[in-house]
């Protein structure tokens, strides 16, 4: 797969008649019998590189169809050292990596507040994206995301593996077959955030470029915590905690099991702590309500990585660990034909490659992406103003709210801008 699939051939060719370097065409390039040619491969860059980006690195280098090229990171040492188990080249600058007419795809990995300005220049620049959750940090960002994709007709596949997990997909045809009768009520829990981070102004390490790690985010003091888990997932600048980074995965699951957040307005509230000491300052034990169109409610709370349909017939919980049911025999249940059936993915990463060569949508859509992280971003602002906010799912808008509703964006420092 490429779209210059001649100019590899070439670099391939050329290879080959080198007498100096008898070793530069390995088996893997040539392709076996179960991996194809390199001119036949999705040639994918790496953007963010650190714990969980080191990760998907690795289990794209096991997709057959697969070739990693490049990463991009603003850590030196990690760039260097993933660039050179792949054998690839290493970016300071994802741009860079961007403007490469040879590489099909990215892997978005990096700190959340890069999310979506990192796949938006992506598919401008028509690539594909598998892009880490949560999606954005504001409602804004999602929606031009969204739009930027359809315009560009790019592939996105979104970072909720739980997708290409057996069960999950079975409790979620499960619901949407009807099995529990119309749903009335969705419970969903995701582990908490927390507080604490040092303020104290360290020097900057030699090996970070600092200006590109905050990118569009606000000037800010180096320290300790700043650019490493937790406070990437718990400083309001850079993401809105747990709500999304976490909550990114059962709210997922919601979505992919019910539509009841499509069915007409939907109104949220919300209690939850903001800590007012130490670099952390994003919401924590929080209890978000939130009432959909048709009647169905949710409530979303700290715990277990959860999400529990309930009907009157019965319920279906799916986590990560697995699934469970009441009555049992729904566990039993044998899907015929009448059934609702859900696109299938033994492999997150894999089935992103396959959705890249076939033009066909991944397991795991945009469209959806935007529709659970909606859910978080609204039950972050109405916690942080104390109101029941009130969502138009056709117009995309908050009603009734101005001072809600500017908080739909966030300014970009700049240079950046969507």
């Amino acid at each position: 797969m490429g779209r210059h699939p001649m100019n590899r051939r070439r670099f391939l060719a050329g290879a080959v008649t080198s007498v100096a370097a008898p070793y530069v065409i390995t088996s893997t390039a040539l392709g076996n019998a179960s991996t194809p040619p390199a001119s036949e491969r999705v040639t994918i860059g790496h953007i963010g590189v650190g714990n969980r980006g080191r990760g998907l690195l690795s289990g794209f280098m096991r997709c057959p169809d697969a070739q990693c090229v490049a990463v991009a990171d603003a850590y030196q040492d990690r760039r260097d050292q993933c660039a050179r188990i792949i054998g690839g080249t290493a970016y300071g600058d994802f741009r860079a990596l961007l403007a490469r007419d040879d590489i099909d795809a990215v892997v978005i990995a990096t700190p959340d507040h890069w999310h979506v300005p990192m796949a938006v220049m992506a598919a401008r620049a028509g690539k594909d994206a598998y892009v880490e959750k949560p999606l954005g940090i504001s409602i804004e960002q999602d929606l031009v995301c969204r739009r930027v994709f359809a315009q560009a007709q790019r592939i996105f596949q979104y970072g909720t593996q739980q997708r290409s997990m057996a069960h999950c997909r079975f409790g979620c045809e499960l619901v949407r077959s009807g099995r529990i009768g119309q749903v009335r009520r969705i419970e969903v829990t995701a582990p908490d955030g927390g507080e604490g981070g040092s303020t104290n102004e360290i020097a900057v390490p030699p090996n970070l470029d600092y200006p590109m790690w905050l990118g569009p985010a606000p000037e800010a003091r180096f320290t300790a915590s700043r650019c490493d888990p937790p406070g990437t997932y718990w400083i309001y600048d850079y993401s809105i905690g747990y709500l999304a980074g976490w909550g990114a995965h059962p709210l997922d699951i919601m979505v992919w099991g019910s539509d009841a957040d499509l069915a007409g307005p939907i109104t949220v509230q919300g209690t939850g702590e903001i800590p007012d000491r130490g670099l952390y300052n994003t919401v924590w034990h929080w209890q978000i309500d939130a009432t959909f169109g048709e009647g169905v409610a949710m409530t979303f709370k700290p715990g277990e990585d959860s999400t529990r349909f309930i009907g009157p017939d019965g319920w279906v919980d799916v986590r990560r660990s697995g699934i469970d049911a009441h009555p049992k025999s729904l566990l039993d249940v044998q899907l015929g034909p009448d059934d609702v059936t859900l696109p299938q993915s033994p492999n997150h990463q894999e089935d992103f490659v396959r959705a890249v060569k076939t033009r066909q949508p991944a397991i795991s859509t945009l469209d959806h992406a935007v529709r659970s992280d909606i859910i978080s971003q609204l039950g972050d602002i109405a916690v942080r103003t104390g109101r029941k906010i009130s969502w138009d799912p056709v117009q995309e808008m908050i009603v009734g709210d101005p001072e809600a509703a500017r908080m739909l964006t966030r300014p970009m420092r700049p240079p950046w801008t969507l």
